[in-house]
């Protein structure tokens, strides 16, 4: 949805009613995760994607349906062996759709919503998808304000307060309530979905490598920074375009950077002097994923550094050294691409194995 909002902020703006689709919902090998958004504008313009090209044809004519007829509808899709091909989603999973028409009467909030997500603010949107509440009704969840409404003063309550707590964690997905927000009954089916800022990627070390990682990691959409204490090799020429370049000591220039709980730091520096205060620093202060280069003997000699700096056994288990899985990288780009890989595998919890050697789901479910 992140990436399309811009095209759909100017259909509404320029009072283009459009059909919006977006996947509430997701089981076993479904192609996308739910927030994934399609939509459909004037001049049949489409932007975005559902499923990766599975369903999209009949995902087309129903957002032309909502947008003539005036109401939302929820679709589901999945796999029939007696009819794939009229089902179409041919990977085996199943996806819930939300279809719904947006104009500035039927959802006042969006434009404002759209403003918030580009500003890179956080914001939840909250949608009716099932039961006597209007399908379709929107109700837009700051942390300091709202707008809209979904149907009961005590609904709006109970949504409020969830989405706010969602937003915290940048989760979407579905909750279930009462008519009027009772939270042990399950009568309206709500999805909220989460804008949370892009999580941060710190690269520390202005090298050929650090150059790669960072052009993947905003690829993956991280808002990337790289910092060297070189002035020579910390310019932003050498670096991709939007990615932040900053001159200053590694470990000083992290102690004044805000992290959290989604935050990626790779340490490429490979110098002692940056690495181990640099180090000290990073694994004691909340981040997901801490990755440093270097040999087995580096990383050997760089632990009892460390160890002799007062880090402890369980704040040292979070460095992940040498960086990367193993894929027999040997040019920036090849490392970066195994970074990337340990990153997106620590995330989500998978294996690192190659597929054809696990059983299971293929894509695992979960926020986006």
């Amino acid at each position: 949805m992140r990436d399309i909002l811009p095209t759909l902020g100017r259909w509404y703006a320029a009072h283009e009613p459009f059909g919006l689709a977006t996947v509430v919902s997701v089981s076993r090998s479904a192609p996308r995760d739910p927030g994934a958004a399609m939509a459909v504008g004037p001049g049949d313009e489409v932007v975005g994607s559902v499923s990766g090209g599975c369903v999209e044809g009949a995902v087309f004519e129903l957002a032309q349906e909502v947008v003539a007829g005036g109401e939302a509808r929820l679709e589901t899709f999945g796999y029939s062996d007696e009819d794939a091909f009229a089902v179409g989603l041919t990977c085996g999973g199943e996806i819930t759709l939300l279809v719904r028409p947006v104009t500035p009467a039927l959802d006042p909030s969006f434009a404002a919503v759209a403003e918030t997500v580009a500003a890179g603010r956080p914001v939840t949107v909250a949608t009716v998808t099932d039961g006597p509440a209007v399908r379709g009704a929107t109700l837009a969840v700051w942390p300091d304000r709202v707008s809209g409404s979904l149907g009961t003063t005590g609904l709006d309550a109970a949504v409020i307060a969830d989405a706010r707590g969602e937003l915290a964690l940048g989760a979407t997905g579905l909750r279930h309530y009462g008519p009027h927000g009772e939270r042990r009954e399950d009568a309206v089916t709500v999805f909220l979905h989460s804008f949370a800022p892009p999580p941060r990627m710190l690269v520390f070390g202005a090298t050929d490598h650090a150059a790669a990682v960072a052009r993947i990691g905003a690829f993956l959409g991280y808002r990337v920074t790289v910092c060297d204490a070189r002035p020579l090799f910390a310019t932003p020429k050498r670096f991709p375009e939007g990615v932040e370049v900053v001159v200053d000591w590694p470990h000083r220039c992290l102690r004044a950077t805000e992290t959290d709980e989604r935050t990626v730091i790779c340490v490429l520096t490979h110098d002692p002097k940056f690495d181990v205060p640099l180090l000290e620093e990073a694994l004691r202060r909340p981040a997901a994923y801490i990755g440093a280069m270097g040999s087995r003997r580096t990383h050997d000699d760089r632990r009892r550094r460390l160890t002799d700096a007062g880090l402890t056994g369980p704040e040292l288990s979070r460095l992940r050294s040498p960086i990367g899985l193993d894929l027999g990288a040997r040019t920036p780009e090849e490392v970066a691409v195994s970074v990337a890989a340990e990153i997106v595998a620590l995330r989500w919890g998978g294996s690192g194995a190659a597929l054809t050697e696990t059983a299971g789901a293929v894509h695992p479910t979960g926020a986006v």
